[in-house]
Order: C-alpha cells, then structure tokens, then sequence
C-alpha cells in the first residue's frame, strides 16, 4: 500500500479501442485532479491510446506489458480490432495470462487503488493479496448492468437464465415494463460468431466475479438518465455503485479532418449532414450494407459513411456504381477519421450508429440525433435505452435474422433527418434537451470530483 500523500491509482483496460481510450480520458481526468497515475497494457496499444498532455506527464506512467503468443491468435493482435470476432476468445485467453506480470508490476508500483474492465474477473483477489483496493470501472451503461443482475448469480455460471428466450424477457428484479431486453437476432449473432470458449471463463463469470470482489463499481454514466437503473444496482451490489459521469471527448486535442471531407462538410447545410459509422467491431454482412447503402441513397439526406479496410474492404462491399450515383448527396471515406471532429461540425445533425456507448455519448454530446442499428454485445440493450428515453429510433428489422430493408433505412433517416419531420422535431428537441448532460464539463466534472473524494477517503 502507497502510504505517501498522493494517491496512486492503476488502470487496468480490457484490451478494445472502445475501452482503452475511455480508460485513457479517466486517466487524464485523474490526473488532473492532482493524482497519481499508471496506465497499464501493451505496448502497441499504448501507442493508440490519446496521447497524454505534456503537462501531465510527469504524473501519468504508461506501463507496457507483452501479451504472450497463444496458439491461433494472429502475430502481433493485441486489441479486439486486431482479431475477428471469433478470435475473441483467444484474446481473453491471452490476457489471462497477464495475471503473472501484473502481479509483479503491483508489487513494484505499490499503488492504493487498481481501476480494472470486466474482462479481468482474476484481478480483484489479486489486489486483495497485495493490499491494493479495487474498482470496477463499467464502460456500460447501468441499465445494461442491471440486465445482467445479481453478481453471484453471474459468478456461479449466469444464474437462471440459459436459453436464448430467457434473454428476451425483462428479468424479475427489473421493473415491469421496462423494455431493456435482448431480441433474438442479436443474441444470434452473438452466440453464431463463437466458436467455444477457447478462454476457459464465460463473459458472464468474468461480470460477475469482476463486480463481485471489487470494493466499488464506478459506472460511465449519470443517475440523471438512469435513475431506476442506478437506484437498482445499490440493491443488487450492495456495495457503492459510483457514477463518473459520461467523460465527454476534447475536441482541441483531435486530429484535423482531411481537405476533401472538411471541404465537403462546409458546403453543407447546417445539420443537414447524417453521419454512418460502425465503430472499429461491428462489422455489417454483405447484405447489410447492399440495403443500408440503398436505403441511404434511398433517403436523399446528405451523408459521410465511414467505412473500415481491417480484416475485409468493405468498399468492395457496396453496389455497383454506387460511389458514382450518390456523389452530389454523400460521401464515403474508406479508413480513420476522427469521430469527434466531425460530430462536432454543425453541417452534421444525426448519426447513424452500430449503438456503442462511446460513440452513444459523442453523438449526444454534441447534441446530433440518433438512428440506431445495434450489432453486437451490449448494443441492443443500448438501443433499448435510446429509444425509452426517447433519444433515437431504431430501423425496424426482421426479429429472427435481424436483416433489413432499404426502405427501412431510407424511413427510419428521413424521419429523423428531414426538416419537414415531426418525428425529426421531437426527436432533435429532446437530443438538445440531453446535449448538457452528456457534453457539459463542468457537470461531468463534478461526477468526477465525488469519484474522487470516494477514493480519497476510502484507501487502505
């Protein structure tokens, strides 16, 4: 245990771009409020993560550790993205083989806190034996949280549940009514993308051993859009369940867009643009984006569709001569681009999204409205959520397959893009009733001081 006058804090991330780069903001917030401290994973990811102001860095440590080679795991992965979703496991695998060295490196850095994800189920009774107090950091929403239910339940193997209906019904110790659930074709796909559990530890186990042994779980989000959730989870935890508010993204630090897309995005009208993108996981079927492509061209709203060239190009994706016919209305870029940067440009005015938390709070941030075509995980639960508080309308899909038409796209855009839309009004009216929440720093900043304060006061 630390015993100087500065508190020393670990953050541990699961090794996802969408979990390292929000562990990375919280460090910097952490940092800024006079703490000490260390970001630990490896090396290549360390070089993606944002890079730490010069003024912090004599506070803040990136610590590299080397993932081992596990049998059937490509050369040199070592983020989510690296690897195909059903590779997954295989990840997990070699992560759990950082149990060794992480404990040498607690040893050596003697901190008071480690601040760890969900897929580090083995750390908490690890810190517990070197006397470093732990928290859970969900980069989930509390209602997700919820869903999941009672920890033990999930450390003994998932509780009740073990089917693909169970998952589709509003568990009892959730209000009635709600409409937080899973539909069939997303459970599908999650269960059709595994090929076993190479890891030898379920998601499930690894939530709940993870919320189980933690001292604390801190929660990406705000008791100011979750209430039920946040009060139910003090229940079920029965420990303190801290919200850190959503660590809404700097625009003065990201990259510049391109001259062709900042060009492009100036000659549009003022949240006139629709932003496609799926983040760096969700990856859409051959079908999926024939349609979703028709039904953009379709919907006659401008648009930037951002598409990824890893593991397959999906540009050689798209419809024959579609590039051509839609060049006087969107526009696809193929590769990086900073999200932040052009959600923040106000020629844009929705976003059509894969319903990942962190692109979630980026869009909202900025107070840009929501059309959600959740894919993976936990991203129909998070699109249940949008569509409850009225923050976004999800394309109607088939319930079994999960496909989609055109038309459904070109509907579901024009209802919440076009100016004549009273669906569009409400839904842009609500949007800005939320932008404050989800983008003011000082708000979120006081989320973060009450974190604070919680470890402040709570060292060994």
């Amino acid at each position: 245990m630390a015993n100087g006058s500065v508190l020393h804090v670990v953050l541990f991330p699961w090794l996802a771009l969408g979990h390292l780069i929000p562990f990375a903001r919280l460090a910097i917030c952490l940092a800024q409020k006079g703490l000490k401290v260390s970001f630990i994973s490896t090396p290549r990811n360390l070089s993606r993560t944002p890079k730490i102001p010069p003024h912090l860095s004599s506070v803040v440590s990136l610590v590299g550790v080397s993932l081992p080679p596990v049998d059937g795991l490509p050369v040199a992965a070592e983020a989510s993205s690296d690897v195909p979703y059903n590779k997954q496991q295989l990840l997990k695998k070699a992560f759990d083989s950082l149990k060794s060295p992480l404990a040498d490196l607690l040893r050596d850095l003697n901190p008071d806190w480690i601040i760890y994800d969900y897929a580090s189920h083995w750390l908490p009774p690890l810190a517990a034996e070197l006397r470093v107090s732990s928290v859970f950091f969900s980069l989930f929403t509390a209602a997700f949280l919820t869903f999941l239910g009672p920890p033990l339940e999930l450390s003994n193997g998932g509780g009740s549940r073990s089917t693909v209906e169970d998952f589709m019904k509003v568990p009892e110790w959730m209000p009635p009514g709600s409409n937080i659930l899973f539909r069939y074709h997303e459970l599908k796909k999650s269960l059709d993308g595994a090929t076993g559990n190479e890891s030898g530890t379920t998601d499930s186990v690894r939530f709940g051993v993870s919320i189980e042994k933690s001292v604390a779980v801190a929660v990406r989000s705000s008791p100011e859009l979750e209430t039920e959730s946040f009060d139910l989870l003090t229940k079920l935890y029965q420990k303190p369940v801290i919200p850190v508010g959503f660590l809404p993204p700097l625009t003065e630090d990201v990259e510049e867009l391109s001259e062709d897309i900042g060009e492009w995005l100036e000659k549009q009208k003022s949240n006139s643009v629709l932003y496609v993108s799926f983040g760096t996981e969700a990856f859409l079927s051959q079908e999926d984006v024939t349609e979703l492509a028709f039904g953009l061209e379709q919907s006659e709203i401008p648009f930037l569709w951002i598409l990824r060239t890893s593991h397959r190009n999906e540009s050689e994706m798209l419809p024959a001569g579609f590039k051509e016919r839609v060049k006087g209305q969107g526009l696809v870029h193929e590769g990086w681009i900073s999200q932040v940067k052009v959600l923040s440009h106000n020629s844009v005015g929705g976003c059509l999204t894969h319903c990942g938390w962190n692109s979630i709070i980026e869009g909202l941030g900025f107070g840009r409205v929501m059309i959600l075509l959740p894919v993976l995980n936990d991203q129909g639960l998070n699109a249940r959520l949008l569509e409850e508080k009225k923050l976004g309308i999800e394309i109607e899909r088939n319930e079994r397959d999960g496909s989609f038409t055109r038309d459904s796209v070109s509907e579901s855009v024009r209802s919440a893009m076009a100016e004549s839309s009273d669906t569009g009004k409400l839904l842009r009216e609500r949007t800005m009733e939320l932008k404050g929440l989800f983008g003011d720093r000082d708000k979120n900043e006081r989320r973060l001081d009450e974190f604070v304060h919680f470890l402040k006061t709570n060292r060994n």
